[in-house]
C-alpha cells in the first residue's frame, strides 16, 4: 500500500476572479499563501514529492515542503483553456464557441485548447508512470491543479465517482491509499 495525498496549489488572483487559469504561470496571491500557511498545520510528512511545473504550484509545495526537493511531471500541468484561458463566465457570456462547450457538459475540445479526453489520458498516464517507480509503503504527496486531481481520481478511485465530483477548492487536500491500481479515499 502507498499513501497518497493531492493537495491542490493554493489561490491565485485569476482564481479568485473565477478565470479559465490553465496555461497562465501566475504566482499565488495573498489569500493563496494565507491558504497554503493554514494547510502547513497539518504537518504533511512526504517520501516523496511530485509538481506541476507552473509558478503556482511550485510555491505551494515550496511553503508546505520547504526543505524537500521535489520532482517536476510536466504532463501534471492544467488544461489548456485555449481561447477561454484568462476569462471568466461574464466575460464568455455571448460567446458562440464557449456556449457549445458548456452545452457539451464541457467535454468538446476547447478552441485553440485542449479536450478534456486529451487532458485526462495525459494526466492518467503520467501519475501511471510516476506510481510505477514507487516503493511500497511510502508516502507521496501530489501539488498540483484541480482538474489533474479530478482526472486521477476519476480514473483510479474505487467506488467510481464522475470527474466533477472529485472538485476540490484551492489549498484543499485529499488524503487516501494506492494498492492493486486503485485508490481508496479516506473519510
Amino acid at each position: 500500500m502507498i499513501s497518497l495525498l493531492f493537495i491542490r496549489h493554493g489561490a491565485t488572483r485569476g482564481n479568485l476572479e473565477k478565470r479559465y487559469i490553465g496555461r497562465s504561470d501566475e504566482p499565488l496571491c495573498d489569500v493563496g499563501i494565507s491558504q497554503v500557511l493554514k494547510l502547513k498545520e497539518q504537518n504533511f510528512r512526504a517520501d516523496y514529492l511530485f509538481v506541476s511545473p507552473m509558478l503556482r504550484t511550485c510555491q505551494t509545495a515550496e511553503l508546505l515542503f520547504p526543505k524537500m526537493q521535489y520532482t517536476i511531471v510536466d504532463n501534471f500541468v492544467e488544461t489548456d483553456f485555449g481561447i477561454f484561458e484568462g476569462k471568466n463566465f461574464s466575460e464568455l457570456s455571448g460567446n458562440e464557441e464557449y456556449q457549445r462547450w458548456v452545452d457539451s457538459g464541457c467535454v468538446a475540445p476547447i478552441p485553440q485548447g485542449e479536450s478534456v479526453m486529451d487532458f485526462k489520458m495525459r494526466c492518467v498516464k503520467a501519475f501511471a508512470e510516476v506510481m510505477k517507480t514507487i516503493p511500497d509503503n511510502s508516502n507521496v504527496a501530489f501539488v498540483v491543479h484541480g482538474g489533474v486531481i479530478m482526472a486521477i481520481l476519476e480514473a483510479y478511485a474505487k467506488p467510481s465517482c464522475g470527474f466533477y465530483d472529485y472538485h476540490i477548492g484551492n489549498g484543499e487536500y485529499i488524503v487516501c491509499e494506492f494498492e492493486n491500481l486503485y485508490i481508496k479515499l479516506h473519510n
